[in-house]
Parts: C-alpha cells; sequence; structure tokens
C-alpha cells in the first residue's frame, strides 16, 4: 500500500465516524495529517490504540467506495523524532505575527464569527475581504472548479465573487471588534475605491477601526464597474497615485495587492513603492475561462479569477520578478496564490515572503488546516535546526540566475532502480514520443536507457508511477 494514495482517498469528513469510534485514538486526525504533507508526525494521534480499535474505526467509515484501509495506514506510518516546537513568530511590517499563517482578502472571512473562528483556530491574521463604496450584486453560482480525477480535490478553482456585500459601517464595525476581542492578532482591511475620495474615506475607517494595516486591492478581475481592481492595478500611474493618496492619509502601513494579470508585475510594484507602499501582496486571481457545469449563470458565460493549486507557479514566478527587482526587493512581501500545505507556504516563503494569504484551500478543506501549516513548518524548521522563522526568508534566492548563466556543459542521466521497476513502460512511451528515443524496451519489460541518445531531459523519471527513477551523478557532456 502506498501511504499518500490511501489517505488521499479520505474524505476528510466533519466529526469523522471513524475517530468517534475510537476512545484512544484520532484516526481521522493523522490521515489528515498525511494528506497535508505531515506523514512523519501523524503517528502521534494514534499511538495508543490497538488493532481492535481501529479495526472498529476501519468498519465506521462512511467512505462511498470501500473503508479506507486504516490499519494499514498505521502500520505504515514512520516512527517520529522528538523535537522542540520552534516559534514561527516573525514581523511584518513592524507588527509582531505569533505565525506566517493568514486569511486571504475572499469568502472565506466576510463577517465576524467567520474570523473568529479562524483565530481561535490558530491562524495570524486576516486580510478581511474588501470593502468598497459601491453597490456590490453578486451572481448565482459564482463558484467551478476544475478537478483531480482521482480524489475530486481542486487543481484550480474558478471565482466570480466581487467584493464584500455587507454595509461599509457593518464592516468597518466587524473589523473593530475582531481587533478588540483578538488583539494579539493582525486585522488588516483590504479596500477598494473608484475615485481618490473613496480610497481616502475608506483608508481612514480602517484605521479609526484600529486595523494594523490597510491593503489596496489594485487587482480584481472581474468586477462589475469599469476604474476598479485590475484596471487600476495594470495603470502604474494610477497605483502610484491612489497608493500616494492613501499613503498620505493614514499612518498605519499600506499594502497594495498586485494583479497578475500583466506581462512584468514589476512595472506596477515599482509604481507602488514610489507612492510609497510599505509592502506589497501578491498575486490576486488569473483570468481565466472555465466551461464546467457550474459555470453558466443563467445560460451565460464569462471570464473570472482562476485560484488553487495550479496558480502557484505564476505566483511564485511574479515573486520572484520583485524581489529580483532593485527597487523593489527591499520592501516586504505577502505569497498569495495556490498555497494548500505548509511546504506550499514554505515555497514563498524562501523566495522572500514574510507571511502568506490561503483562500482556495480553507474553501475546501476548512480553517482546521491551519493544525497542519504550523505543525508542518515547526518539524521542518526542527529537523533543519532553524531557530527563526525570519532565516528562512529569502534563502533559495542565490540559487536563482538568468537562462544564458545555466551550467550548459554537464548531464544527468536517469538511474533505474529495477526493484521498484513494474515494467509498465511509461518512460519507454514517454520518451519514445515526446523525448528523445533514448529508451528501449523489450520482451522481457525492461526498459533500459542508450546513454547515446539520452539528453537528460528526465521526462521519465517525471512519469514513473513507481518513483523508480532517479538521478545520477552529474558529468561532463562529451562534444
Amino acid at each position: 500500500m502506498r501511504l499518500q494514495e490511501e489517505a488521499a482517498r479520505c474524505l476528510l469528513c466533519a466529526d469523522a465516524p471513524c475517530s468517534k469510534a475510537c476512545k484512544n485514538a484520532d484516526p481521522a486526525r493523522a490521515i489528515r495529517a498525511i494528506r497535508f504533507g505531515n506523514e512523519t508526525i501523524a503517528r502521534q494521534w494514534v499511538a495508543q490504540t490497538d488493532e481492535d480499535e481501529l479495526g472498529a474505526a476501519e468498519k465506521a467509515c462512511i467512505h462511498y467506495d470501500r473503508p479506507i484501509r486504516i490499519r494499514e495506514i498505521v502500520k505504515a506510518l514512520p516512527v517520529m523524532a522528538n523535537y522542540d516546537k520552534p516559534s514561527l513568530a516573525i514581523d511584518f511590517c513592524g507588527i509582531r505575527c505569533e505565525n506566517p499563517f493568514f486569511l486571504a482578502s475572499s469568502a472565506v472571512c466576510t463577517n465576524y464569527e467567520m474570523v473568529a473562528r479562524a483565530f481561535e483556530a490558530g491562524w495570524a491574521g486576516v486580510f478581511y475581504k474588501t470593502i468598497c463604496l459601491q453597490e456590490i450584486r453578486e451572481v448565482s453560482p459564482r463558484f467551478d472548479a476544475v478537478r483531480n480525477d482521482a480524489d475530486s480535490s481542486f487543481i484550480g478553482f474558478r471565482n466570480m465573487e466581487q467584493l464584500s456585500e455587507n454595509p461599509v459601517e457593518m464592516d468597518f464595525d466587524i473589523l473593530k471588534r475582531l481587533k478588540q476581542n483578538y488583539p494579539s492578532k493582525v486585522v488588516i482591511a483590504s479596500i477598494m475605491g473608484q475615485q481618490e475620495e473613496d480610497w481616502i474615506k475608506l483608508a481612514k475607517m480602517a484605521e479609526q477601526a484600529g486595523c494594523d494595516a490597510v491593503e489596496l486591492n489594485f487587482s480584481c478581475p472581474q468586477m462589475r464597474l469599469t476604474g476598479m481592481g485590475s484596471d487600476v492595478g495594470q495603470d502604474p500611474e494610477l497605483v502610484t497615485f491612489f497608493t500616494a493618496c492613501v499613503k498620505k492619509s493614514v499612518k498605519i502601513p499600506v499594502i497594495p495587492k498586485m494583479t497578475p494579470n500583466i506581462a512584468h508585475i514589476s512595472e506596477p510594484a515599482m509604481a507602488a513603492v514610489l507612492g510609497g507602499a510599505d509592502a506589497l501582496s501578491a498575486i490576486n486571481t488569473i483570468k481565466s475561462v472555465t466551461l464546467g457545469e457550474g459555470s453558466e449563470v443563467n445560460g451565460c458565460q464569462t471570464g473570472s479569477g482562476y485560484s488553487g493549486k495550479a496558480v502557484k507557479p505564476i505566483a511564485l514566478r511574479h515573486i520572484l520578478a520583485m524581489v529580483k527587482n532593485p527597487i523593489i526587493s527591499h520592501k516586504e512581501l505577502s505569497g498569495v496564490g495556490g498555497i494548500e500545505t505548509w511546504r506550499d507556504a514554505l515555497e514563498f516563503i524562501q523566495l522572500g515572503c514574510r507571511n502568506v494569504q490561503v483562500c482556495t484551500s480553507v474553501m475546501q478543506y476548512g480553517y482546521r488546516i491551519i493544525d497542519d501549516m504550523i505543525s508542518g513548518l515547526q518539524n521542518y524548521m526542527a529537523q533543519r535546526g532553524v531557530g527563526s522563522l525570519a532565516e528562512l526568508v529569502g534563502e533559495l534566492l542565490p540559487k536563482f540566475c538568468l537562462p544564458h548563466d545555466l551550467d550548459r556543459d554537464t548531464i544527468v542521466y536517469p538511474k533505474m532502480d529495477r526493484e521498484k521497476c513494474i515494467g509498465c513502460g511509461r518512460c519507454y512511451t514517454s520518451c519514445m514520443d515526446g523525448g528523445h528515443q533514448a529508451i528501449s524496451f523489450g520482451e522481457d519489460r525492461q526498459p533500459r536507457v542508450n546513454g547515446s541518445k539520452c539528453v537528460g531531459c528526465l521526462l521519465c523519471r517525471l512519469v514513473c508511477p513507481t518513483g523508480a527513477i532517479s538521478l545520477s551523478k552529474r558529468i561532463q557532456k562529451s562534444f
């Protein structure tokens, strides 16, 4: 049994029947840990149980196909190592954050009760759903998803929502009460105006409500009204103007949110810095079209924002572009886009972000994912002996260079593990039809690499379903 594959079948039930059947264990929590990249610490939730109890948990499983093989999962779990949990505290815009995990301005934070539950679950802060002075009227349905056929999880998520539908005074009262009742949490108002007066008024209301900072939404891709959202974010002059007018109006940090719907994100980002931005957040959703069953609104289609794990590489590309720009590089960054696990968050941090914002993953799995984000990142830091989260910020940047600086004089060949190879021939098929015809495959069903044809592209490694292909030692090319 492959541990990750079986755990991926779990429905992640609310009030999970398998755990309710146990007195001394929480198998649902252990499986969730595996799903979100914490298999090395998952054993703690099933360590005090026995075979009979696990059998009862398996019997209680309500999976529509067949029960999750809980007993086999527990047997396959690695032995845990004991580590002291390091602090995840980090400063952002001079504000102390208990950890780097924030709710992104979106449907996951639209009222007091939602945000309060998130804070109590362990989230460090919130970029509250964007507030504006214009009337917001939403459509139905407004969501669609591109799914993974294996487990129905979201590969990408289409979202047609705009901004908060609450009255402006209600939203700022919510923010005021959140800060009063949760003073150790970071409360950031996201705002959007259409005219200069709108931006100034909303920013001042955020400051009066006690917000720690204000985010300027220059990036929403599906606004019904012109001159708002990404219409602004694609115009550097407007970005500078509105950032400057807000910056002059309030004393709290000002954080423009950048749009990815542009060729060079550095252009509006530099404009935001010129306008006095204290930090930048990026990215918002990507303009897209989906044609799924839920994509029509009363018979009509339109483009809208795309998020989820599919956009993470694009978000990282934009983050890298900003941190490599000397005019922007000294500004702090908040990373957004496709963050589902602690490993995703770590990638943003290692490229220079001091916190990350999460939306789609919460919409799919709930606020509870914060447990695995915190424990996973703490475990990673403990294993590496990293005492402060700030030590990880930007640590991968020295590895990045321009294409013309890459090593083109050495090669890495694929290395076959005969014990893991099951003879499926996927490597052969992909190499023959999408590579360089460097793999032979005979009646013995054993793939063999022809070194004279292999160019070291390693496509074979990517398509191997069993992990039987790894990297050999890097050597000099023979010309």
